[in-house]
Order: structure tokens, then C-alpha cells, then sequence
């Protein structure tokens, strides 16, 4: 009877293992936003991923040999550079009546090319400047063209194996695609599977956006970003209750990325604690029977 009731207690804490490691898997993966520099500190809080700046280790205006000093940093990193952002500098136009296509294209065949080589999958699409239009330009006409320009942009990622990710700005940053449900009309129109939705939750709370907005366009979800809406702190600082929109997330079953992208004075001691207090959010909220 001993033996048995002992077999039977290891199958069932076995079993309660792999229902955690179940769970574990169904939740969204958390990463941050951060220089390769806090490669080790990002690691020591239970990051696993970094987004880091194109511009900064990818960009076509970096020599070979640069670049091959970047991709050393990056291989040999405990964190996995999953994702970049900054995609386009300020001094390279990707809409309005000022867009040189030609630069752009080419801009963008070096940087995904490079990001390939790195083992980057998502470059982030926000690049304010580079997407501002004149006051009063057509809109209807800035549309247009930049759905063009951008099926463009996803046929190059398709031939890189990388996904560009349109995230939605405030209009604080930018005049144009200033909401989740704009950007997702943008993505909708140039229908590459290389060209995808990012959910900015934090400029979503800027702009009082709905969670329910998340619910509209689930479909096209592939990356989801985050930060405390007064001062885009780390989550944990100020205590901003993500949960609403989570809900959102876990309600069109997403089970992909969010990644801190915020701000910090004191990254020693912010890193752990947004770990910490974003996972224990998405826990609560992704464990919850519907």
C-alpha cells in the first residue's frame, strides 16, 4: 500500500508540473527594450529576449566591419535579440510627398538582410518622423501611397524570413496612423504575411483607446509593446493596471510577444521589478478560465 500511495503521489505532482509547464507555455513571452549593454542584468531579472536599436546595430550607415563587431555582441548574448526598433531615421521619409522609394527600398534590402544574419524576426515600424505628413497633405493620398510602400517593405522581410510589425503612435509623436485601429487598416490593405499588426498598449492608454480595440483586430496581431502611461515607466513603477487590455490579448488568443518599451532612471532596480510585476499581471489574467 506504501509503494502505491507513493507511485500515486509522483504521478500526480508529475501531473501538476506539466499543467504548470502548460500554462507557462500559453502565456505571452515577456521581453524589454534595451541596449545589449544590460545584456546581463536583463538576464539575471528573467528576461530572456531584448529588442535593440536597428539604427544602432543594424543600420546600412554602419561599415562590414562594424557590423561584424555588432553580430559578434549579439551572438554572444545570454538574452536573444529577438526584435528591433527604430527602423528608419528621421532623415529618411516614408510618407507624404517627400518619400524617395528608391532610398527607402534600399535602406531596407541592407537592414533585413543584416537582420537575418543577426537572428532578428520582428522589426518594430513606428519611426515617427520618417512617417510625419505635412499639415493638410491629402491623406487619402498618404494612405495610398504608403500601403503601396509598404507591401513593398513586406515582400523584402519575406525574402529576409523577418516580420515588419506597424505599430500605432500618439499624436504626441506623429500625425500619421495615430491609432490601433488605423494601423490596422494600414495592415489590412497591404495583406503580406510580412507585414503585421504591433499593439502598443502604451500609446493605446495615451490616447484613451479602448481594450476593445484589441478585440477588432485580433486577427492581425503578431507583437504586442508596453509602458506606464504618465511618464512611459517600466511597468511596476507607478502600479498601471495592464489587466484590461491583457484580457484583450488573451481574448483574441494571443499567445505571441509583449515587450517592454519604456523608461527608466534606476534600470538596477526597474528591470527585476517590471519582470516581476508585468509577468505576475499576465499570470493572473491569461490563468483565468473563460
Amino acid at each position: 500500500m506504501k509503494n502505491k500511495s507513493l507511485v500515486l503521489l509522483f504521478c500526480l505532482v508529475f501531473l501538476y508540473i506539466l499543467s504548470l509547464k502548460a500554462n507557462a507555455q500559453s502565456f505571452p513571452k515577456l521581453g524589454i527594450a534595451t541596449s545589449l549593454d544590460q545584456d546581463s542584468l536583463a538576464y539575471s531579472s528573467g528576461f530572456r529576449m531584448i529588442t535593440e536599436s536597428a539604427q544602432k546595430i543594424l543600420s546600412p550607415n554602419l561599415t562590414e566591419e562594424e557590423f561584424q563587431v555588432n553580430l559578434k555582441k549579439i551572438k554572444s548574448a545570454k538574452c536573444k535579440v529577438m526584435t528591433c526598433n527604430l527602423f528608419f531615421p528621421g532623415s529618411i521619409k516614408i510618407a507624404g510627398p517627400d518619400v524617395d522609394e528608391e532610398k527607402v527600398l534600399a535602406y531596407t534590402d541592407v537592414l533585413l538582410s543584416r537582420a537575418k544574419q543577426a537572428g532578428v524576426k520582428f522589426i518594430v515600424l513606428g519611426s515617427s518622423g520618417s512617417r510625419r505628413i505635412p499639415e493638410g497633405y491629402d491623406l487619402v493620398k498618404a494612405k495610398s501611397d504608403f500601403v503601396k510602400l509598404c507591401n513593398k517593405l513586406g515582400q523584402i522581410a519575406k525574402k529576409y524570413q523577418v516580420t515588419i510589425v506597424l505599430e500605432n503612435l500618439e499624436t504626441t509623436e506623429t500625425n500619421f496612423i495615430t491609432s490601433l485601429k488605423s494601423a490596422a487598416e494600414i495592415v489590412r490593405l497591404v495583406n503580406h504575411p510580412n507585414f503585421r499588426l504591433n499593439v502598443d498598449i502604451f500609446h493605446m492608454m495615451r490616447e484613451n483607446e479602448s481594450p476593445d480595440e484589441i478585440r477588432a483586430v485580433g486577427d492581425l496581431i503578431t507583437f504586442c509593446e508596453v509602458a506606464e502611461k504618465q511618464k512611459r515607466t517600466f511597468p511596476g513603477v507607478n502600479g498601471d493596471d495592464f489587466k484590461p487590455y491583457l484580457k484583450a490579448l488573451k481574448d483574441v488568443n494571443y499567445r505571441g510577444f509583449i515587450f517592454i518599451e519604456g523608461n527608466t532612471t534606476n534600470i538596477s532596480v526597474d528591470l527585476p521589478l517590471a519582470f516581476k510585476y508585468l509577468s505576475k499581471q499576465i499570470a493572473e489574467v491569461y490563468a483565468q478560465k473563460k
